[in-house]
């Protein structure tokens, strides 16, 4: 894991997380943070090492002082992927290729600031096959990623969105939801209202073949967007121009959805490299 920094992104949590355990998000527990909350006398929090001289010499009762700090504690993060047979689209690499490269960086980055990670996979329903528990255990999670990478099943679905939630702790945490999102817009809104105690980070894989660079002339299989279902299209420039409005529309309906929920989505449509997540928090997640 030599090289671990390389597939790694940073990603900060715009919530006081509620866990006990050290790391490096804000927190509600006292502890050796950095993060100063005020100033009790020493008799109700004797520790030594946080003793406040200045405000000791000023208070009216003579009493020594000491600084509270709150704790960085750690977060639950979450990679929820998308199995149905529309993640099968593509050749080097397969929308589910590019999935799993997603989820491994987020198992890294979890992983590098301490906090514990769990993997949730889903078709027409979760796959427990391919879903982890949430484990500070980065070569477990590494290890089921790899495995998912045989993964060639077709005719699934994707209503096993619905039941993502269960799979997930009632502390908030972060989510990545990681998906073409090529599933029914009303399927997509019943998942964000389940998973709305959680940050979600809506992760859009789509492939160019399937909007940009379209056949100007001739036979191509296309995508439908709306279903997920393979189509053989005989391509001119009036059904070209068709299939490229019909994604605008599509996106524009994705972001409008997910708005709705606080939730910005990262549309990507080439190799994915971490530097892309880290300017996603930078410009979208604020503390």
């Amino acid at each position: 894991m030599a090289h671990d920094h390389e597939k790694a992104f940073r990603y900060r949590i715009p919530w006081r997380t509620k866990s006990m355990h050290l790391g490096d998000h804000r927190g509600t527990e006292r502890g050796l943070g950095f993060e100063y909350r005020g100033n009790l006398p020493f008799v109700e929090y004797p520790d030594a090492r946080r003793m406040d001289f200045r405000q000791s010499v000023r208070d009216p009762y003579e009493q020594v002082q000491v600084k509270l700090f709150n704790q960085d504690n750690t977060t639950p993060v979450y990679a929820v992927c998308d199995l149905s047979s529309s993640m099968q689209y593509g050749t080097h690499p397969r929308k589910l290729d590019s999935a799993i490269a997603v989820a491994e960086s987020v198992a890294y980055s979890a992983w590098q600031a301490g906090d514990v990670f769990s993997l949730v996979s889903y078709h027409d329903q979760v796959d427990e096959a391919y879903s982890q528990p949430l484990s500070h255990h980065l070569a477990s999670s590494l290890d089921l990623l790899a495995e998912l990478r045989q993964f060639r099943r077709m005719q699934m679905g994707a209503r096993g969105a619905l039941e993502v939630s269960q799979y997930l702790s009632q502390q908030r945490g972060l989510v990545f939801w990681i998906s073409d999102f090529h599933m029914p817009l009303h399927l997509i809104e019943e998942t964000l209202n389940s998973l709305s105690r959680h940050q979600l980070v809506p992760v859009v894989l789509w492939d160019e073949a399937e909007f940009s660079k379209l056949p100007k002339f001739g036979i191509g299989n296309m995508l439908d967007p709306e279903t997920g279902v393979m189509r053989t299209v005989f391509f001119r420039d009036y059904v070209r121009k068709q299939f490229m409005a019909a994604f605008a529309q599509r996106k524009t309906a994705l972001e409008q959805l997910f708005l709705q929920f606080d939730s910005q989505p990262l549309f990507l449509s080439e190799s994915f490299t971490p530097d892309v997540m880290t300017r996603y928090f930078d410009q979208y997640v604020s503390l």
